[in-house]
């Protein structure tokens, strides 16, 4: 690993199309059609997109690798990138770009439909590159998406430290697995798990992972560090919730802020609260993510855990 890394937060994977349907309710009533308001809309952002937008915005040099299609998905996926200033690195991906579609409720839960098609076994992210990026960087944090899977043992090799989301892992599916046991830092939604301290514990037993995360939506998080399990009360939004998506991705880019500023994990944690709270309040149509000075001032407000001060 390079001594001076140019970066410092390697991005892998994720990277996408959503088109975003609000409907009336979730579940959406069977019916023959809906009108839906306010539209329909397309736009670039994937959990990828949406992690290395979030660590920019806090100001941490952030590259994105990732597999695009030559087509008009991939071409929205790198302006997002060049008009955010973000280095993007598109291996090509004959299949094309990773798409999906989202509902939105009312209440700003989410049902989101991926397109199985657009990655195939064959895929690969080579490995020269992989570890070229990943030597450059002082920390590397894998999405789930295919085809990261297959470049976990590459980096590892670099020596850099890992992070990942399991998204709603259920504890159990060996494809999420191969993730939670590479990563010294792990983030995982509690919505599909019935105890969430067993399978952070079980994480940290089996794997690398020092610091092992939770995230529980309005009931905060449950961090995991150095044995002991903490709970991270939730943060109040600055405004109304409009939409869940991104907060875990938000969560994840705080949190790893936190990390690469030499703060402790509990502090990172508040970190991901406060950027999770702030994402709520953005609609999927928009693809804003919080800034440093935003983020270290509500930290440090009234709402904020004074155990983490």
């Amino acid at each position: 690993m390079s001594s001076t890394p140019e970066t410092d937060v390697l991005v892998l994977g994720g990277a996408g199309v959503d088109t975003i349907v609000y409907v009336p309710e979730l579940p959406l009533p069977l019916a023959d059609s809906h009108l839906i308001r306010p539209g329909i809309q397309t736009r670039a952002g994937q959990t990828g997109d949406f992690v290395a937008l979030g660590l920019s915005a806090l100001g941490l040099r952030t590259h994105h690798l990732d597999v695009l299609g030559d087509d008009p998905e991939g071409d929205l996926v790198r302006a997002l990138h060049r008009d955010r200033g973000i280095p993007l690195t598109a291996v090509p991906l004959a299949a094309g770009t990773k798409r999906a579609v989202n509902l939105v409720g009312p209440d700003g839960r989410r049902l989101s439909l991926y397109d199985a098609t657009r990655c195939g076994e064959s895929d690969r992210l080579p490995e020269d590159t992989v570890t070229a990026l990943a030597s450059a960087s002082r920390h590397v944090h894998v999405s789930i998406t295919q085809p990261c899977a297959l470049a976990l043992p590459a980096l590892r090799r670099t020596g850099v430290t890992l992070s990942t989301d399991l998204h709603d892992w259920d504890g159990e599916n060996p494809y999420h697995e191969a993730f939670a046991l590479a990563a010294d830092v792990v983030f995982v939604s509690a919505t599909a798990l019935d105890d969430p301290e067993r399978t952070l514990r079980d994480i940290a037993a089996r794997g690398r992972a020092t610091e092992v995360v939770a995230m529980a939506g309005a009931d905060g998080a449950y961090l995991l560090a150095d044995g002991e399990l903490t709970h991270v009360p939730a943060v109040a939004p600055p405004a109304p919730v409009v939409d869940s998506n991104g907060a875990g991705d938000a969560f994840a880019a705080g949190y790893l802020f936190g990390r690469l500023t030499g703060e402790p994990p509990r502090r990172c944690a508040l970190y991901g609260t406060v950027a999770g709270a702030h994402a709520c309040t953005v609609p999927s149509t928009r693809t804003d993510a919080i800034d440093r000075a935003t983020l270290l001032a509500r930290a440090a407000g009234p709402t904020a855990d004074p155990a983490t001060h």
